[in-house]
């Protein structure tokens, strides 16, 4: 499923995100950026050592925030790193965190000269964050990031596994005919 916002295709996909052929890979991180399990695993595992190397000399990411490394051995060319809130009921601010990490991760890949870039489901896993919220605030994020005609030509949503492909693309339908996004 795929909606256009400005100049800027948003698609749902299916797959493994460190497979992609993207400029930008989005990694869902921990703080102190040193690999973990769920994509931050996958993505330093698929990219090799220099990932890891670079974000030693990063120092770490505070939560909302996003930076920058190689992409290894990937086929991306970089990867953002971008650290989600713990889920903790809603009220301590996660929503804005969340889209702060969507916003911050756009803004780093135009920096460098991006113009296709994919998102894991950030938050969603150790972290707690209801699915279909995290769904709904990714989706709204991105959105009005791009809508103003910023110079990104696609950004891919991707699901790992069919449960969570069904259920982006059943909030995506369920945004289009609500009119909060509209598909193309």
């Amino acid at each position: 499923m795929q909606a256009v916002f400005g100049k800027t295709c948003l698609e749902v996909v299916q797959g493994d995100i460190t497979a992609l052929a993207v400029d930008a890979v989005v990694n869902a991180a921990n703080s102190r950026l040193r690999g973990g399990g769920g994509v931050d695993g996958a993505i330093h595992r698929a990219g090799g050592p220099a990932i890891l190397e670079e974000c030693r000399k990063l120092g770490g990411c505070p939560a909302g925030e996003a930076v920058v490394t190689t992409a290894g051995r990937m086929p991306s060319r970089i990867v953002i790193h971008t650290v989600g809130p713990v889920w903790r009921g809603g009220s301590g601010g996660e929503e804005d965190l969340l889209a702060r990490c969507y916003r911050n991760s756009l803004t780093r890949a135009l920096e460098h000269g991006c113009r296709t870039v994919a998102f894991p489901s950030i938050s969603t896993g150790i972290y707690g964050y209801p699915f279909d919220e995290a769904c709904r605030v990714a989706l709204r994020a991105i959105k009005e990031f791009v809508e103003g005609g910023v110079a990104l030509d696609r950004v891919f949503l991707v699901a790992y596994g069919p449960s969570d492909f069904e259920r982006y693309t059943q909030l995506f339908g369920e945004l289009c005919k609500a009119g909060v996004i509209s598909d193309g």
